[in-house]
């Protein structure tokens, strides 16, 4: 979508590139094209590892933030309007010079357009696709520090940051499962999709645990779950929870996975949780895991393993036990 709109921009749209200097394209989708941008000074800054490792997979110098100093910026809108706004800061604050903003409608672009137009000159938008790509030159800082945002403490007494899941309280089925999780976990847990830390500052209250793993594919949210899991015997790995491959199994496995690719529900995520928990429990393993009710988890927990019980849920939620992953014959 933004190529269709990069390209009109480019050519007689009045948009040109230094001609040198680092050019920071900021959350692309991972199939984007960019054509038009000079591949060689392109620095992908990406924290979500799974589109990471794609645009790594495809050549490109990747990032997990903006450091340094960048000749252009090309901002993709994420959906969060405080991450937008944030990751727009990041850029004036570090570049040198235009700074481009492309967005879908549905991520909030007319609006980012309104109240980017108030406090810079401000181009007039590109639109194609369901989209608006647009851009400014040389904004000054000062007009966007009420934008900056980063990993703060809240009111709750935790650490969260813009675009993080659950950012502004405790997320209600993480609760509901916190309170279901049993006395003894075993000595090694797993938290999959672990986010900035809830469901793992509860684990590390049972008198069993010696060994937390907090698995979580958002660069930032890992980066809260630092500051909010301080034990000792947490370790943090930024990494695709189904890829994830410890050098021991687990005693247990704790999650409440994601269920979104952008906007649309994909149970297939959800389903692949469950196939990685079974992956690395050890035979006599368990895995306690929550999600809404409308998701259809049941079949896999059946397959993947070989007690599968339902207790505790609520009217928006289910929470399953699951223990004694099936191995698959080879």
């Amino acid at each position: 979508m933004i190529d269709a709109r990069l390209q009109l921009a480019l050519k007689g749209g009045g948009l040109a590139w230094p001609k040198e200097g680092r050019i920071a394209v900021v959350l692309p989708r991972a199939d984007a094209i960019l054509s038009g941008v000079p591949r060689d000074r392109i620095e992908i800054i990406e924290g979500f590892r799974p589109t990471y490792d794609a645009w790594t997979a495809r050549g490109y110098c990747c990032s997990v933030q903006l450091e340094g100093r960048y000749s252009a910026a090309l901002v993709c809108l994420p959906r969060a309007k405080s991450e937008a706004r944030a990751l727009i800061a990041s850029a004036v604050s570090r570049t040198d010079g235009p700074i481009v903003v492309d967005g879908q409608k549905t991520d909030g672009v007319d609006s980012i357009f309104k109240d980017l137009r108030q406090r810079a000159n401000v181009s007039n938008p590109i639109s194609k696709a369901h989209g608006k790509l647009f851009w400014t030159a040389n904004p000054e800082p000062e007009a966007f520090r009420d934008w900056e945002a980063g990993p703060a403490l809240t009111t709750g007494g935790f650490w969260t940051a813009p675009g993080v899941f659950s950012a502004d309280a405790v997320d209600p089925a993480s609760a509901l499962l916190a309170s279901a999780l049993p006395e003894d976990m075993g000595k090694r847990v797993a938290d999959l999709g672990a986010g900035w830390g809830y469901l793992s500052a509860h684990i590390l209250t049972r008198p069993t645990v010696e060994h937390v793993h907090l698995v979580e594919a958002g660069h930032i949210a890992l980066e809260c779950a630092r500051h909010n899991v301080t034990d000792a015997r947490a370790s943090f790995h930024w990494e695709d929870a189904t890829h994830w491959a410890p050098e021991t199994k687990m005693d247990t496995v704790v999650m409440n996975p994601p269920f979104h690719t952008g906007r649309a529900a994909d149970p297939a995520l959800g389903q692949a949780f469950v196939q990685s928990a079974a992956r690395l429990l050890h035979p006599r393993g368990h895995l306690w895991m929550v999600a809404n009710r409308h998701l259809p988890y049941e079949t896999t927990l059946q397959k993947c393993f070989a007690q599968v019980t339902e207790s505790g849920a609520d009217t928006r939620f289910k929470l399953f036990h699951a223990s004694r992953p099936l191995r698959k014959r080879t």
